[in-house]
């Protein structure tokens, strides 16, 4: 199997939280159980909380073992971590135990994490998979009603009540680490009575981390804006957040995986350049990103990323997406780019 075959593996892409993430898709599309107006990934085609092997494991499992073998073959390094996600709700997917035992298998020693938007964190049977990674990162924006409606527009039976209370049950219940994020989005869920609800539910959850959040990259909805930085700050500070490695938007690189990343580069310095667009494709696929992160995330130089996102911009399978400064007198984001079509 070719790299440019791989339809549900993904990256490395840069995290801020986890390093070099190797994306697993376990959706295949957007399907999700909530349709957040500031998804990266798109508009949404499914909305639903049923759960079924959208993408089976042994077909997701054998794109792995192709994609280890080249990665072993180039010498590459491993990732720092293994991501559930991708273009909607992993957990939805019932072969999820299934994966996360693969993974293990495939590759021993790498982190295994999933993120998701815990609305079916207060399934007993979910919890007991999810139970399985090393660390999971569950997603709470709002605990006022109006305010998730507005922000998470999830499946109608959704509750915050409840998805909150399936976390509390899996903190107990698991010692996967537990990295919680609230993802804030201007004059919609950055509301004082939210703040108060959300102080009071950290220091009851005592998550092993806590992420406040805002948008860094396009949304799904124009009108989805991001908070200003004292906002942030006041924020973080209140939940007691952890201090992120790069700060959002920045396109900015921690330190210490520009170090690795120039190592891997020059081990892996003959990929080649259909290679190179072929992971950055699937990469913009699941998430926008900026010329630097996929440099960094994929191992590859600088000028070799920009020579292929110039053939898939030339080729109309790419976009360019400016955000303009979020406030006066700041300097304007980077330019991202996104898949198109």
């Amino acid at each position: 199997m070719q790299e440019g075959a791989f339809r549900y593996i993904f990256g490395p892409v840069l995290s801020g939280r986890l390093g070099r993430s190797l994306g697993l898709d376990l959706l295949g599309a957007r399907v999700c159980s909530m349709n957040c107006a500031y998804c990266e990934s798109g508009p949404l085609e499914r909305l639903t909380l049923a759960r079924a092997a959208y993408v089976p494991a042994q077909e997701l499992l054998a794109e792995l073992t192709a994609w280890e073998a080249g990665r072993a073959a180039r010498g590459e390094p491993l990732p720092d971590v293994v991501t559930l996600g991708g273009l909607g709700e992993p957990t939805l997917n019932s072969d999820m135990a299934r994966i996360i035992a693969g993974v293990r298998e495939l590759l021993p020693g790498v982190p295994v994490a999933v993120l998701t938007n815990a609305s079916l964190m207060d399934d007993p049977a979910v919890r007991t998979e999810l139970a399985q990674a090393d660390a999971v990162l569950p997603s709470l924006d709002s605990l006022v009603p109006e305010e998730f409606a507005r922000v998470n527009r999830g499946h109608p039976s959704l509750d915050p009540a409840a998805i909150a209370r399936g976390i509390l049950a899996f903190r107990r219940e698991s010692t996967a680490k537990v990295y919680l994020e609230v993802l804030l989005v201007a004059g919609v869920n950055d509301s004082a009575r939210n703040l108060e609800l959300l102080a009071r539910y950290c220091s009851e959850l005592a998550p092993h981390r806590v992420d406040v959040t805002t948008l860094s990259r396009p949304g799904t909805e124009a009108w989805a804006r991001p908070v200003d930085a004292q906002t942030l700050a006041r924020w973080r500070q209140a939940l007691g957040a952890g201090v992120a490695q790069a700060a959002p938007g920045s396109g900015a690189v921690a330190p210490g995986l520009a170090r690795n990343a120039e190592k891997g580069q020059e081990q892996c310095g003959d990929m080649s350049l259909a290679e190179v667009r072929s992971r950055i494709q699937a990469s913009l696929a699941r998430r926008p990103q900026t010329t630097a992160q996929l440099s960094s995330a994929l191992l590859a130089a600088p000028a070799l990323v920009e020579r292929a996102l110039a053939e898939l911009l030339g080729q109309g399978l790419a976009e360019e997406v400016r955000r303009a400064a979020l406030e006066e007198g700041e300097r304007a984001a980077d330019v991202y780019y996104q898949a198109r079509g």
